[in-house]
């Protein structure tokens, strides 16, 4: 069997809004559409009727993404309904899990242009209620939150496994004795990096504003906040004096969608444009699952491995800033990186972490940035609850 290229021809995002935000009143299957319009619209020459996929991840699917949102949302962005459409669930990999099982679909012939992305809009989670086991139950029923974490928890797990994603992040920084200063000192860097890639114009490339909105940038970037100000926030999870994790040194809750046109050597001639880079390998690994912040550490070497490549090779590695205790334990594990090369245009704790959207997010900053470069290899990971860890190879 013949392995083909993988090409990213374009990557695109909307700005992310934080919980309650600016994108607050869009649906989350009209913000997909609107990153998938926008990769077609932007390729002029390329027939939307040759697209094979759509493939989009979607960490919640309790609400308005409901009944496979990457086929509402190749509809509802107006292409032919002969194009399909699947949505993949990894959590917080589940944009990258699109990427890579797009990707994989390109690599081995059974399709030639794919669009690949995720979508989240945890602003717009709704609250669920179990149905009652017997009819007309006389006791209380448990309304849950699907923004964010474990619900319904099945009784058999092991009440260690099942801690809130805040506790994890304290567990990592007692692990690698990761301080309060330390990790508002990342987040500072985070909001600065931000604040000047946006200046600097670095991401006017791959944003896309979402009409009728106004957004034009990501609106959980902190130009002004300071280490004083991180320094005022309570610990989030643990008491005062005990906990380390804040809601400064942390992601925020957020919307927002991204999307990657993904082709072969075939597809790329019927695009008419030069590629931003190439698709080289995966890999996806499991942890126990309070750790779930360390997932990366052995994905990222696996990758990197099967890629023919080391730590020295990165020109650079985004990698999703859960929490400030989540990477800074990561790059612990990591002593041959250099963290020069390290979410150079800022991370999610500054940009944002729209669940199903942030792989694909993170994957098309590699593709721009090596584009940029003009050559290179760059790297995207994240950690993914309950205990995963996922990466992806790009090259230029």
């Amino acid at each position: 069997m013949t392995i083909r290229d993988v090409y990213v021809v374009d990557a695109v995002r909307t700005p992310i809004g934080k919980f309650g935000g600016a994108l607050s009143s869009v649906r989350p299957d009209d913000l997909a559409a609107h990153v998938v319009r926008a990769l077609v619209d932007r390729t002029p020459e390329l027939d939307p009727a040759r697209i094979d996929d759509v493939v989009l991840g979607a960490a919640n699917g309790a609400g308005e993404d409901n009944r496979d949102v990457a086929r509402m949302a190749a509809l509802l962005a107006g292409l032919p309904v002969s194009v399909p459409g699947v949505t993949v669930n990894r959590l917080c990999g589940s944009g990258l899990e699109a990427v890579i099982q797009a990707a994989r679909a390109v690599a081995l012939g059974d399709a030639s242009i794919v669009v690949a992305g995720g979508v989240e809009s945890m602003s717009r989670a709704p609250w669920v209620l179990q149905k009652p086991e017997r009819a007309f139950p006389a006791g209380h029923q448990q309304l849950h939150s699907t923004t964010l974490g474990w619900r319904m928890t099945n009784p058999a797990m092991p009440a260690e496994w099942t801690v809130p994603l805040g506790e994890g992040a304290e567990l990592i920084a007692d692990k690698h004795a990761i301080t309060r200063e330390a990790q508002d000192a990342f987040a500072l860097e985070s909001h600065r990096k931000a604040a000047r890639a946006w200046s600097e114009g670095l991401y006017d490339a791959e944003v896309v504003p979402y009409a009728g909105v106004e957004l034009v940038r990501d609106e959980g970037v902190r130009d002004n906040t300071s280490l004083e100000a991180l320094g005022r926030l309570r610990p989030s999870f643990r008491k005062e004096g005990e906990g380390t994790v804040t809601a400064g040194n942390a992601s925020p809750l957020n919307d927002g969608a991204a999307a990657l046109l993904l082709v072969d050597e075939a597809g790329l001639r019927a695009t008419g444009r030069e590629p931003l880079a190439r698709i080289r390998t995966s890999a996806v690994t499991g942890i126990e699952p309070q750790l779930f912040g360390l997932g990366p550490v052995e994905a990222v070497r696996r990758a990197l491995t099967k890629a023919g490549r080391d730590f020295a090779d990165l020109t650079t590695f985004e990698l999703n800033e859960a929490f400030a205790a989540q990477s800074l334990g990561c790059l612990a594990e990591w002593p041959e990186l250099d963290p020069a090369v390290v979410n150079p245009r800022g991370g999610a704790i500054a940009i944002g972490h729209p669940l199903g959207a942030s792989g694909a997010r993170l994957a098309g900053s590699v593709a721009h940035q090596l584009a940029a470069a003009g050559s290179g290899t760059g790297l995207a990971a994240l950690c993914i609850g309950v205990g995963q860890g996922l990466a992806l190879v790009l090259e230029r």
